[in-house]
């Protein structure tokens, strides 16, 4: 929950979160990480409420605070209450159809051109008093469109430093679009990265922008990230490298607030031995799935532990039937983590943080976007091993085990835990309250 004041013009843009204090007891929160990337959307418009364009969807609260006064005049005079939650959390939820991305104002590329919604331009954003936009580029220059449009405050939040320009390292190649071999310098990388997303994009977005009476625009890519993006990572797991040429604002990793009990099967698995090896790969739909999880069974047979092997979207499945393996559906990760040896996974930004907050150490098997970031990250840190590609075998998945179950993986690991900062959410809230005041 957020208590914002309802009183006060719009705030000065705040400045880097090494300037923020904790947030004090008129700004409580309640931390979040979003299932799914997407434009938030941020209104107080008597209930207070976030919504998503792509991924994040709503919960609404209302709270009445003055006296004698129906619930809009209320709004006006007293605080209200913010509450957002992921995909998975409160019921009273539902998912934006894809009209909804177009009425936001969000470009949609279809047969290689932009298309848009005419009969309700920025529709999405109506009443809200800031855009959150994250996730693939051309979603959020939607986002950002439709704050134009509707005149308010509007912020990109990346959740890896990849993504944002930097001399430190290089961007992401584009498919089709390979950079030229004999380029090296990250400066120069950048600016082709910059060419390529004005060719794919810029033509399509302004096309979009006349159309609702406003002017083009010039860059692509900087026109959406602005010169303040924000940073939604740990600063020890994911810093951001000084001198840059953007004003980044690194808020620390966001964190969903899930009391959500571990199922009774789980728990009796947990209590009927040792601590046992965690295997999953979240939403990312495995090549070979029976193979991989054979394979890793099997590895975390090989070094004396049981297995708890979650489905996901690949379908692992146990195939022997031994009970020192169990397959499980979704789980609260913050429940179960602190509460296994090792975590097998493919390096997804939440489920990295997630465990290296529980002081689990980590096998990353990385198979696409950021996860080969967040796969070095962690053996960098000494707190689990990297995966060579996308596609574990027992003997692979064996070696990378011993390292990560070795009692000097494990002190490191428990060591970092205890640096990670699970203010995020909390900081980027107080961002945010005092951007729209």
């Amino acid at each position: 929950m957020i208590r914002i004041s309802r009183t006060g013009r719009l705030a000065a843009r705040p400045r880097g979160c090494r300037r923020i204090d904790h947030p004090t007891r008129e700004h409580e929160v309640s931390p979040l990480l979003p299932a799914r990337p997407g434009p938030y959307l941020l209104t107080k418009r008597g209930s207070a409420h976030a919504r998503a364009v792509d991924g994040l969807r709503v919960a609404r609260r209302r709270r009445t605070a003055g006296r004698g006064r129906d619930a809009a005049a209320g709004a006006r005079s007293g605080r209200t209450d913010v509450h957002a939650s992921g995909l998975r959390g409160a019921v009273r939820l539902r998912r934006p159809s894809a009209g909804a991305d177009r009425r936001a104002g969000a470009p949609v590329r279809e047969g290689g051109a932009h298309r848009r919604d005419d009969r309700s331009r920025g529709g999405a954003a109506e009443g809200c008093d800031v855009i959150l936009a994250t996730g693939l580029l051309p979603a959020a220059a939607g986002a950002r469109t439709a704050a134009e449009h509707r005149g308010i405050p509007y912020v990109f939040v990346s959740y890896f430093p990849a993504y944002l320009p930097s001399p430190h390292h290089p961007p992401f190649e584009r498919p089709g679009r390979p950079f030229p071999p004999s380029v090296t310098d990250n400066r120069v990388l950048w600016d082709l990265d910059a060419e390529t997303m004005n060719v794919l994009f810029g033509t399509g977005l302004n096309s979009h922008r006349a159309a609702i009476g406003l002017p083009p625009v010039g860059h692509f890519r900087e026109h959406v990230l602005t010169d303040r993006p924000w940073l939604a990572t740990d600063p020890v797991l994911s810093p951001w490298q000084e001198p840059a040429d953007l004003d980044v604002v690194q808020t620390g990793a966001w964190f969903r607030t899930d009391d959500r009990p571990l199922p009774a099967d789980v728990e009796a698995f947990l209590h009927a031995g040792e601590p046992p090896v965690y295997v999953g790969f979240g939403s990312i739909p495995m090549r070979d799935a029976d193979g991989v999880a054979r394979a890793a069974v099997e590895a975390v047979r090989a070094q004396g532990h049981r297995a708890l092997l979650s489905r996901g979207w690949a379908d692992l499945a146990v195939t022997d039937g031994q009970d020192d393996c169990l397959a499980v559906g979704e789980l609260n990760h913050h429940a179960l983590f602190p509460r296994v040896a090792a975590v097998v996974h493919h390096g997804g930004a939440g489920t990295t943080t997630t465990a290296a907050r529980a002081g689990a150490p980590q096998v990353v098997v990385p198979q696409m976007a950021d996860q080969p970031y967040w796969a070095r990250r962690v053996a960098d840190l000494g707190i689990g091993a990297a995966h060579d590609g996308p596609s574990p075998t027992f003997e692979s998945l064996t070696a990378l085990l011993g390292v990560a179950l070795s009692p000097e993986t494990r002190a490191r690991a428990a060591a970092v835990a205890g640096t990670v900062r699970t203010d995020g959410a909390a900081v980027a809230a107080k961002l945010l309250c005092d951007m729209v005041g």
